[in-house]
């Protein structure tokens, strides 16, 4: 007898059906064809195991499994309970009519219970555009799953629950979750709080202007200066998520396994913090099954690289294209996947292998020569894709130990956000384009505009400062977003000043 059961597979952050068909003839051997991977061939003493400790079997005859469509590889665990649904429906032990109705997917324990499995929310959204009628999945996946509407998802504990479900001796109770009222529930939910920060007004005036233009940030400071502290509470002061981010977001957590159990929708910007060994695979994704990287992870949020001088000079520079096309290629042999890479960079380091470089009380005992070459572990390219360099100095003792409360993170959120209406409203004829930072050069010519006094402001600051040709793009769209802040339709002298000022690591004598 021929039975189809239906799972997923997951291709970048998309899912595709995967038709199971298990057809049981005369004969005693069992094969299993389609590209299965180890895990999906190891499902067979998983299976027998788990059906044979809750009174069932795996028959005693010819079994052909075949997983279509057959030139796409199928990988892990989570196909478990589709082929034992299968195999029970073909064998007679289940009701076969309403198992081709429903996605079923799951890892089987060998008791029978089902454990979590990744990716759910990509598949939820596949099975409902393909008409399912429902998603059987493991009871910790259901509230992720359940973010999806027009589809009933039924979360289970084990293999017991969904053969007596088909052979319609139980019913099953389907999760429900108002995505609105779950995505809004949380949106404020921030653990830290500029209102912490000491002193440091300068940074936070620099930060504030990067987030609501978009713009990259490298703090560069001595060690206990606040830099990690500063870019911690960056997320905070970041425009809320939207519906639309939050659930794309969402998609790429799914499917690399990083959402908690039992939770549903990331209703905050997520901050991601890899530590400097990490390597170009697990930074920008990739790997033998490609899995979405850091910068992936850190889609609509911030990515936070502390000591940059410290990672791996090829790590750093496989950032570059992905920082410009906001987009992640991962080429193989047989398949080409693209994720999401829309994410706003903070770096920090020390400005030399001591620390204590231009510090006001410790004297630096680098070498000559030294602190320049520990800059230029850093090339010159992707400095070239950080729009504002802040040079952070440790608090004064009166600051540190001032009572009075600081700025809140909402009062600084709701002048980034006005800021932001600002450029939306600018860039809404560019689809892709949503704020300063993502400027074209030719929107470069158009909207940032400066008078006379404006370009001898900038020629004068170019020259005397040494400043690299390559950060004049970057002071206008700082400096657009400066005038944004100020409500000024035009570009005025105070505003190029202040992006000029926030461009230290382009001086050539920085550092000498």
């Amino acid at each position: 007898m021929l039975i189809k059961t239906y799972g997923s597979a997951i291709i970048g952050v998309n899912a595709i059906i995967i038709t199971v068909e298990v057809n049981i003839d005369k004969g005693i051997q069992f094969f299993m064809v389609g590209l299965p991977d180890s895990a999906v061939k190891e499902s067979h003493q998983r299976i027998e195991a788990a059906l044979g400790n809750n009174g069932y079997k795996i028959p005693g005859k010819k079994i052909v499994i075949n997983m279509a469509p057959a030139d796409i590889r199928k990988e892990g665990s989570a196909y478990d309970l589709t082929i034992a649904v299968g195999i029970l429906a073909a064998s007679g032990q289940i009701k076969s009519e309403k198992v081709d109705d429903y996605v079923i997917m799951g890892e089987l324990s060998l008791d029978g219970g089902l454990q979590p499995i990744k990716g759910t929310l990509p598949i939820a959204i596949e099975a409902r555009q393909e008409g399912f009628k429902g998603f059987i999945l493991p009871k910790e996946n259901a509230r992720e799953a359940a973010i999806v509407n027009d589809i009933k998802v039924y979360g289970v504990e084990n293999i017991k629950q969904v053969i007596d479900y088909f052979n319609e001796e139980i019913t099953l109770e389907p999760t429900i979750i108002n995505t609105r009222d779950e995505f809004y529930s949380r949106l404020n939910d921030y653990e830290f709080d500029f209102s912490d920060v000491k002193g440091q007004e300068n940074i936070k005036r620099s930060l504030e202007i990067a987030a609501a233009g978009g713009h990259n940030v490298i703090l560069i400071g001595p060690p206990g200066s606040g830099k990690t502290m500063l870019a911690k509470r960056m997320p905070s002061i970041l425009p809320p998520l939207n519906l639309h981010e939050a659930l794309e977001t969402t998609k790429i957590h799914s499917v690399a396994g990083k959402i908690d159990r039992n939770a549903s929708l990331i209703s905050v910007r997520p901050f991601r913090s890899p530590h400097h060994t990490i390597s170009d695979a697990g930074l920008v994704g990739g790997g033998s099954f490609p899995q979405p990287g850091e910068i992936s992870l850190a889609q609509n949020g911030v990515l936070f690289l502390d000591e940059l001088p410290e990672f791996k000079r090829t790590v750093l520079e496989v950032m570059r294209q992905p920082m410009e096309d906001r987009v992640v290629t991962i080429s193989r042999a047989r398949i080409s996947i693209e994720y999401p890479a829309s994410f706003m960079l903070i770096a920090a380091m020390n400005p030399c292998p001591c620390g204590y470089y231009n510090h006001p009380d410790h004297e630096c005992v680098c070498g000559p020569g030294i602190v320049q070459k520990y800059l230029n572990k850093i090339s010159g390219p992707l400095l070239d894709r950080i729009d504002i360099h802040v040079e952070v100095v440790p608090v004064p003792f009166k600051e540190l130990t001032d009572a009075s409360p600081g700025e809140k993170s909402q009062v600084i959120r709701e002048r980034v956000v006005a800021a932001r209406k600002i450029q939306e409203e600018r860039y809404k004829d560019n689809e892709n384009i949503h704020c300063n930072a993502q400027m074209t050069s030719k929107q470069l010519r158009a909207i940032c505009k400066i008078n006379e006094a404006g370009n001898t402001l900038l020629k004068n600051a170019m020259e005397k400062l040494s400043l690299s040709a390559r950060a004049y793009d970057r002071i206008l769209k700082v400096s657009r977003t400066i005038a944004d802040f100020a409500n000024s339709p035009d570009i005025k002298t105070e505003h190029l000043a202040e992006a000029i000022h926030y461009r230290s690591l382009d001086r050539e004598n920085w550092g000498a």
